[in-house]
This record gives structure tokens, C-alpha cells and sequence, in this order.
């Protein structure tokens, strides 16, 4: 059961190999922290969160990197434009950032750096460019010269000759910037100082950094030469990635990522979303439309993380319509394990920590103990085996998630039978593990339910009060004072107690 990958760089899906066995070094490449996050942003933060989740709950060890873009031409020209400056616009939308991935579920990474706090990295990394003679001033900035790093291209597999002839009648000769370079396909690392914009000094005058040399040096300064996964938005694989490439391996001659994943773009009505069509929407709008943050994650997993989603009213719809099925489940260990006599330690502490016991095949890969008993004719070993076998290929959530709805499907049945019958039809042993799979399981995707606090009327009612209330309205039912009878069983659900009379006696439950 071997994890596979769908490598951008190499264009087919591999087996899953890091640097270090056991450990996964991974950087996303974050938002550019001008406005407020959309759903695109969504999409990407959900899926590299699952991914990380994931790779934890198979056993290795995450270091998950993820950077904020906090000086750029739009930071700028927002800064100007409120008659404020850099630091303020970033700092705000960075707070705004927080909390909405906190809405969504979304855990912290382990370190986020910014641009602005790696200037050191970044001029150090310029300057072994140059003397590699990757780099040549020009003016106070500072360019890469393309045509001099021979595999250029090769993740996103354009040609420059086939850019060149396309790009000729796009140029701009009178472009001050396009006269510094001697190719018009060379890119910025360091850009000169323009009046009232930041600046730093550096050996080339005072200026600031070009775009893609900040993640470059972000990567290295926290994770190294190499790291295993590099992450982020399809958009991002031209020009951004493949000139982080470029500059990196110029200057290590190791490869920058073993694994170069890209999550696919959100359209909205099938159209791309942009302000200028009016479908632009933020995470922060969203939610405050009443939209269940679970509905969203759920929306953005059901599909292939490659592919490109179209946000539609109904396709949230039919996603809030799912959550409310799958919430349903995960409520249920809650909702009934007091009255099935659970321990309170599994209902309070529902996940599993397998430690390895249901990854067939992977024990000695992931150092776990060569002992380990793994039998896929068990319910639960083979549940949690058949959601692996399908994430494992390629992040397949949507696969992963068929897993969680029979699961779910199948405590909802238990409910209702629980309810009208006094007793499920699965084993006392069986309905527990069935629960706290599927809490496990779904927590690995950030899917998590927990029963809502409310105000009790009256301070609620104890189970011994219900108790002697049924057995008041037995005592007027046995007397045939049905009005008593009836007051009694309405003043119950008065205090949301639903009460069921069978042949075997009178069950109540709490709404």
C-alpha cells in the first residue's frame, strides 16, 4: 500500500520516497497579503492542510513551511491607494489571514516566514548567484539570465524559442525595464528603489527583492538545499515555480523539491472568478452567509485536489447536504454512548491512535514494529485499509470520503433504530469502534462535529426527574386519565424529551 504521487516536474505519478526516511519537509507558497483571502485561497489551504493531516496519520514526521508575501507591487499600490503604508496593509490582512483559516479548520503550520524578515537570506542567495554568474547588475537591479540555466522549463515544459515567437508583439521596447536586459526573458531578483516605496540597502544599492528570489531563499533558510514537497496553486507553476527552479539549483546544483504539487483553480458559475465580473468572493463573505465551514471543506475534497471546481449554489448546496449526514454520524457517540453505557473516555477521547497497527506493508518503512498485527478481515483494519488504499493514490479524497459516508450511514440506521426499538442491531464491542473510525478518519480531513452547548430550559432535567415523570404518566395511562397522561408526555417534550411507547415499555431520548 505505497503512497503515489503525481509529480509536476516529471508528469506521471511515483512512489512517495523523502530525504529523510520518516520525515517530509513541505513548503506552500502562501498568499500575497493585500486583500482578503477568496475561495481559491481556500481551496489551496484546505487541500495542503489534508495533505499534511494525512501524512501525519500514516506515521511520518511534517515539517510544514508556509510563507506570507508581504512586500509586492499590489501591497504597494492597496498601501497608496488608503493613504497607509506596506507594513500596516500587511499586517491587517495577515490578522485577517488567521482568522479565516481558523474558521475553517485550517492548522498552523509550523513557521511562517515573510519576505521582509529573510533579507539576509535573499541577498546572500543573489550574491552566490552572481558569482556563479547567474546573476549581472543592471542600473541598481539586479537580473537572472534564463538562457544560461539549461533546463529551464522543465516543470512547466514551455520552450523559450516557442515563448519567443509568441511574445513579439507584446513587448514593449520603451519599457525602461525591458532596456536593462540583455534577454527579454530574464527576470527581476533585486529591483531598485522607487521614490516613496520601501527599500533596503544591499551591495547594489537600495531597492527591493524580486518575487520569486523570496521563496527560494524562505525554502532554503528553513528547510534546505532539498525538500521533499513543494506546494501551490496551478497558476503558480509559470512563471513562479519554474524561476524558483532556476535560481535554486543554479546556486546548489541539487534539486529544489522531490515533489512538485499543484492544486487545481476554482471557477464560480464556470466562470474564473475575478472583481471585474462581480463573482469575486472571500472566505469571510462566505461564512457569513451561514455556510458551515465543514460544508466548505467537504465542497473543496470532493473533488480530485488536481482538477479545477466550479462553486456553484448547488454544488454547496448538495456539499452543506453531505456534512449534515456525515455530522449526523459523528454526533452519535455523543448523542447515545451515555445511554449505551459507554465509558466515558471513549466519548470524551474518540480518536484513534493506531501507531501503524492498520498500514499494512508500511511498518518497516515507517520504523514501526516489525510485530505489528495487521488483519484486513477485521471490520476496522479494513475500513481504515481501504481509505488508505484510496488517498494513497495521489491524495484521492473524494475517495477516502466514500469510507466516511457508510460509515456515518450506518450509525445514523443505529440511531434511529436505538430510538425506536431500545437497542441497536450492532454489537455492543462493534458500534464503539464503528464511532470512533469514523471521528479518526474524518479528523484526518479536518471534518470534526462536537454536540452544541445550550442554555437548558430550566436547567434541564435530570434522568432520574424524566424517569419519575414516565413512570407518573404510566400510573395515569394504567387509570385511563389520558388528559393526564397527555399533559405529562407534552410538558416532556416541553423540555426536549421525546418519549416512544412500545410493547417492551416507554424509552425517551433527548432532542
Amino acid at each position: 500500500m505505497t503512497l503515489t504521487l503525481y509529480n509536476t516536474l516529471t508528469r506521471r505519478q511515483e512512489p512517495f520516497e523523502t530525504v529523510e526516511p520518516g520525515k517530509v519537509k513541505m513548503y506552500y507558497c502562501g498568499v500575497t497579503v493585500y486583500d482578503y483571502c477568496h475561495l481559491g485561497h481556500a481551496r489551496a489551504c484546505i487541500v495542503w492542510d489534508v495533505v499534511r493531516r494525512y501524512l501525519q496519520f500514516i506515521g511520518y514526521e511534517v515539517r510544514y513551511i508556509q510563507n506570507f508575501t508581504d512586500i509586492d507591487d499590489k501591497i504597494l499600490n492597496r498601501a497608496c491607494l488608503e493613504h497607509s503604508s506596506m507594513e500596516a496593509v500587511a499586517e491587517r490582512f495577515i490578522k485577517a489571514y488567521f482568522e479565516d483559516m481558523a474558521r475553517l479548520g485550517i492548522k498552523e503550520a509550523d513557521e511562517y516566514p515573510r519576505a521582509t524578515h529573510t533579507m539576509n537570506g535573499i541577498q546572500r542567495l543573489i550574491h552566490e548567484l552572481e558569482n556563479k554568474g547567474f546573476a549581472y547588475p543592471a542600473d541598481g537591479d539586479v537580473y537572472y539570465p534564463v538562457r544560461k540555466f539549461s533546463e529551464y522549463g522543465k516543470l512547466s515544459g514551455r520552450k523559450l524559442e516557442d515563448m519567443q515567437a509568441g511574445a513579439s508583439d507584446r513587448v514593449n521596447v520603451e519599457d525602461p525595464e525591458y532596456q536593462k536586459k540583455k534577454d527579454p526573458f530574464d527576470f527581476a531578483l533585486w529591483k531598485a528603489a522607487r521614490p516613496g516605496e520601501p527599500a533596503w540597502e544591499s551591495p547594489w544599492g537600495a531597492g527591493r527583492p524580486g518575487w520569486h528570489i523570496e521563496c527560494s531563499a524562505m525554502v532554503r533558510d528553513r528547510l534546505g538545499d532539498t525538500i521533499d514537497i513543494h506546494a501551490g496553486g496551478a497558476d503558480l507553476i509559470f512563471p513562479h515555480h519554474e524561476n524558483e527552479i532556476a535560481q535554486s539549483e543554479a546556486v546548489t546544483g541539487k534539486p529544489l523539491a522531490r515533489y512538485w504539487l499543484h492544486n487545481g483553480m476554482v471557477k464560480v458559475d464556470g466562470e474564473k472568478m475575478s472583481k471585474s465580473l462581480g463573482n469575486f468572493i472571500t472566505i469571510r463573505e462566505l461564512l457569513d452567509r451561514g455556510i458551515d465551514p465543514m460544508a466548505v471543506r467537504l465542497f473543496v475534497l470532493t473533488a480530485q485536489y488536481r482538477t479545477p471546481i466550479d462553486f456553484t449554489e448547488e454544488a454547496i448546496a448538495a456539499a452543506t447536504n453531505g456534512w449534515h449526514t456525515l455530522k449526523e454520524g459523528l454526533l452519535f457517540g455523543y448523542k447515545y454512548g451515555k445511554q449505551l453505557g459507554w465509558p466515558l473516555d471513549t466519548v470524551n477521547n474518540p480518536i484513534l491512535h493506531p501507531e501503524g497497527q492498520f498500514f499494512e506493508g508500511h511498518a518497516e518503512q515507517l520504523g514501526w514494529p516489525l510485530d505489528t498485527e495487521f488483519n484486513p478481515n477485521l471490520k476496522f483494519d479494513n475500513i481504515i485499509n481501504l481509505f488508505c488504499e484510496s488517498v494513497n493514490k495521489d491524495f484521492n479524497f473524494p475517495g477516502g470520503l466514500v469510507s466516511l459516508f457508510e460509515m456515518a450511514k450506518e450509525l445514523i440506521r443505529e440511531g434511529n433504530i436505538l430510538i425506536h426499538q431500545g437497542k441497536p442491531t450492532i454489537s455492543a464491542d462493534e458500534l464503539p469502534k464503528t464511532w470512533r473510525t469514523l471521528v479518526t478518519l474524518a479528523d484526518v480531513f479536518g471534518l470534526t462535529a462536537k454536540p452544541e452547548v445550550e442554555t437548558p430550559v430550566n436547567d434541564g432535567l435530570s434522568d432520574a426527574e424524566i424517569e419519575r415523570r414516565i413512570q407518573q404518566r404510566q400510573e395515569a395511562r394504567k387509570a385511563k386519565n389520558f388528559a393526564e397522561s397527555d399533559r405529562i408526555r407534552d410538558e416532556l417534550q416541553a423540555e426536549g424529551i421525546t418519549l416512544i411507547d412500545s410493547r417492551d415499555g416507554t424509552r425517551w431520548h433527548r432532542n
